[in-house]
């Protein structure tokens, strides 16, 4: 079969599932998007469906589809299991990698949405520069992903890198993970909006982040000190990680990643504060470059990843 490699990268979220043709160059040459059903049986189905459809279509944009890859929200296995997510409850339990496979007749692989952000990154984005870095999810909760050494690193059973799990406030507030003081609690657009709510700023301000960032940016000081301790939590996590693997850089990616000014400045100072300084001294603090396609390019990659390997073990038996 001829015509460039692509594969089918697929961000999945509990509202829609957004689908892309992806090339290995990163050229998105087709897109879908599908609302996403609430039974697993019609999940699933929308997910072959969407996969097909990208695949009738690739011959014809001179693509040869040779695998897919997903990003989930939740905790999932080295296998591609998913073991919890808030967003998709019905799929608990589900090995999706396998489904995808057998079901679309294609290799399949699925991750974490936070780890399929950092293949993104390293292969197309801010992340190309750098062998060993972490990247950083800020949306409604935190979310992390590590590639060490050019490989992305997910564990023992898959679930390294959950950031925003880092404990930052030993006695701090309740997390529904069952820890205290996570950084989630601290940095997250769920968080600053909860901490806003609690001080004496205008309940218009105070009702999501983005208006707590138009506030912060029109000088409000209440709303700029809100997330410049954001900022702060971030930097002290961070420089935990810095000091632990002596990674090169942080990626910041996400929804919060938008007002990266409001905040960034404070994520530096802790983190030259409280690192190590020979591990400190070169480390970049440095923002996504995928912006909304950070989900569907993230998938693309990991498939990519999974298909070079596979072909590369082929070639080494002949």
């Amino acid at each position: 079969m001829s015509g460039r490699a692509a594969v089918v990268g697929i961000d999945i979220g509990g509202t829609n599932l957004r689908f892309a043709l992806v090339t290995a160059d990163g050229d998105v040459c087709s897109r879908l998007r599908l609302s996403t059903e609430t039974t697993r049986a019609g999940f699933l189905h929308q997910l072959t469906a969407g996969i097909r459809e990208l695949q009738q279509q690739a011959p014809q944009l001179g693509c040869r589809l040779v695998a897919a890859g997903a990003g989930v929200p939740g905790l999932v296995t080295r296998s591609g299991e998913i073991l919890s997510s808030v967003n998709l409850p019905h799929c608990e339990g589900v090995n999706l990698a396998r489904e995808l496979t057998q079901s679309a007749s294609l290799p399949a692989v699925v991750g974490n949405d936070a780890n399929v952000a950092a293949c993104g990154e390293q292969r197309f984005g801010a992340g190309r520069p750098y062998r060993s870095f972490l990247m950083v999810t800020l949306g409604t909760g935190v979310g992390g992903g590590l590639i060490l050494d050019g490989r992305l690193w997910t564990g023992s059973d898959g679930f390294a890198g959950e950031f925003g799990h880092m404990t930052v406030e030993p006695d701090g507030r309740p997390c529904p993970c069952g820890n205290r003081g996570c950084l989630e609690q601290y940095a997250s657009a769920t968080a600053l909006v909860a901490a806003a709510r609690e001080t004496a700023l205008p309940r218009r301000v105070a009702e999501s982040a983005e208006s707590l960032a138009d506030a912060a940016r029109s000088g409000d000081p209440g709303a700029m000190a809100l997330f410049a301790r954001a900022g702060r939590y971030l930097g002290i996590a961070s420089a935990a990680v810095i000091n632990l693997l002596n990674i090169e850089a942080i990626v910041v990616g996400g929804g919060v990643a938008a007002s990266f000014p409001l905040w960034g400045e404070a994520m530096r100072r802790e983190i030259h504060m409280r690192g190590f300084r020979p591990a400190v001294a070169r480390v970049a603090v440095v923002r996504s470059e995928l912006g909304d396609d950070a989900g569907v390019l993230g998938a693309a990659a990991l498939a990519f990843a999974d298909y070079d390997a596979a072909v590369e073990t082929v070639a080494t038996t002949e």
